[in-house]
C-alpha cells in the first residue's frame, strides 16, 4: 500500500472523514478531471492546504495518475547521478 511509507495520513486534519464527505457531496461525486464517478478527494495544489477551495472530488485512476506525475516530477527535480564515468585518456597520449 502506498500509505505505508508516507506521512501524509498523519498530516490530515482530525476531521478529514467529514471534510472528505462534504467535498464529495459538494462536487456531486464527479471527477474534476475526467467527469467520471469520484470516490476520493484531491488536494489540487500540493501541500497541506486543506481548505475547501483547494479540495476537489476525483476518481481513483485520475488521482493515481496525477499523484504519480507529481512524484515523478519531484524525483526528476531532485535527481543527481550517483556515479560519474571517469574521464577517458586521449588516444594519442597512450
Amino acid at each position: 500500500m502506498a500509505w505505508s511509507t508516507s506521512d501524509r495520513r498523519g498530516r490530515l486534519p482530525a476531521d478529514w472523514p467529514a471534510i472528505r464527505q462534504r467535498i464529495l457531496r459538494r462536487d456531486r461525486r464527479t471527477c474534476y478531471r475526467c467527469g467520471g464517478r469520484a470516490n476520493e478527494v484531491d488536494h489540487v495544489s500540493r501541500g497541506d492546504d486543506h481548505s475547501d477551495a483547494n479540495l476537489k472530488a476525483i476518481c481513483t485512476p485520475c488521482h493515481r495518475a496525477k499523484s504519480s506525475h507529481e512524484g515523478g516530477t519531484a524525483t526528476r527535480r531532485g535527481y543527481r547521478p550517483t556515479r560519474s564515468r571517469p574521464p577517458e585518456r586521449h588516444p594519442g597520449l597512450a
